[in-house]
């Protein structure tokens, strides 16, 4: 038997080469989104899974509290008015967790100033979003917090 026929053989017999796949999650931010509004929080999982980002859903600060230490988001999205806690002190909660307080906090609120907004950026806002805000504008605030901390 000749080479070439050995490797004609070899060939047919041969498993076809299994091709790499990666694993979903691998390399990808996790993001959890804190709002009372189940529309909006499903709209901005819609969009964020879309884009390649893992998300994680929270209806109130207290929920948020937990998701927060049980998935280990890269970043938290947080609306400032909520029915159990505002988004201020949830947030001076999670600053406050050695868990928690490297997470960059993107507050995301319909009040245009006030003490509610004041009092986030002063325990650790990473950025104000005013709604209604554009997903292009929430998309570069997101790439700027994730790729300076993360």
């Amino acid at each position: 038997m000749n080479f070439r026929r050995v490797t004609q053989i070899f060939r047919r017999t041969a498993p076809a080469p299994s091709k790499y796949e990666k694993c979903p999650t691998i390399g990808k931010k996790k993001i959890l989104i804190v709002d009372d509004n189940s529309d909006l929080r499903k709209l901005l999982a819609l969009f964020l899974k879309s884009s390649g980002y893992d998300t994680v859903e929270a209806a109130t600060a207290l929920e948020a509290l937990k998701q927060a230490r049980a998935n280990r988001p890269h970043l938290i999205l947080m609306d400032l008015f909520m029915p159990d806690a505002t988004g201020d002190e949830a947030m001076a909660w999670l600053k406050a967790d050695p868990l928690t307080r490297d997470i960059p906090v993107i507050v995301t609120t319909a009040f245009l100033s006030g003490t509610l907004v004041g009092r986030a950026i002063a325990v650790g806002a990473a950025e104000v979003l005013y709604k209604p805000f554009h997903l292009k504008s929430l998309h570069v605030v997101m790439q700027r917090h994730l790729s300076v901390n993360h």
